[in-house]
């Protein structure tokens, strides 16, 4: 392609891309829903952590699924001001084999979550994994379909996890599916801090 014609294709694209900004007038916090069997969906939502940081926004997290180890981001982060950290119960993961004491944990962490969710201070709201809380039927999907249509008008919120029901993915503003066509574990390479935690 010569440049005149590339320049001519770019600035078509630039018109399009110009006229759904400007029609894009809506001032208000969306719900984002990661999911899938993909890798990336944490890693993404504390992107946005960090984003929101850089605004000088306060943020919060909750962790639904959490193991005996601290996450680096997780370090990192609950040292920043502005964030607000929160994990289920110690040792929370597929390991206990304690129904009990898991749907507790997550009841713990769903009030917490709940409280989050209605306080106007906070720009940005992290649910990382709770979708296994509904999955596992250790929670209710009703308590999260009516929080987040009750939260503060400018808040937004990223839900993480994996098979979402269809009534989360129809009450959230953007859901992104994060497929697995290849990851570095299926071919033997050990989990590494920095990559996986």
């Amino acid at each position: 392609m010569d440049d005149a014609k590339h320049v001519k294709k770019m600035r078509a694209i630039k018109e399009k891309q110009d006229q759904k900004i400007a029609a894009a007038n809506i001032e208000r916090g969306v719900s984002i829903l990661l999911a899938g069997p993909g890798k990336g969906k944490s890693s993404s939502a504390f992107g946005m952590l960090a984003r929101s940081l850089g605004h000088g926004h306060k943020v919060a997290v909750v962790q639904f699924l959490k193991g005996a180890m601290h996450t680096g981001e997780e370090i990192f982060f609950a040292q920043q001001e502005n964030v607000d950290w929160y994990a289920m119960g110690d040792g929370f993961t597929w390991e206990t084999q304690n129904r009990a004491q898991d749907i507790k944990s997550a009841q713990q962490a769903w009030e917490k979550a709940a409280q989050l969710l209605s306080d106007e201070r906070y720009q940005l709201v992290i649910l990382d994994e709770i979708t296994y809380m509904f999955k596992y039927q250790y929670l209710q999907i009703d308590g999260l379909l009516e929080a987040l249509k009750n939260r503060p008008n400018k808040m937004n919120v990223v839900l993480t996890g994996r098979g979402p029901s269809q009534d989360l993915i129809a009450a959230v503003d953007t859901y992104s599916l994060i497929l697995d066509e290849k990851h570095a574990f299926k071919q033997g390479v050990k989990a590494q801090p920095g990559i996986e935690w």
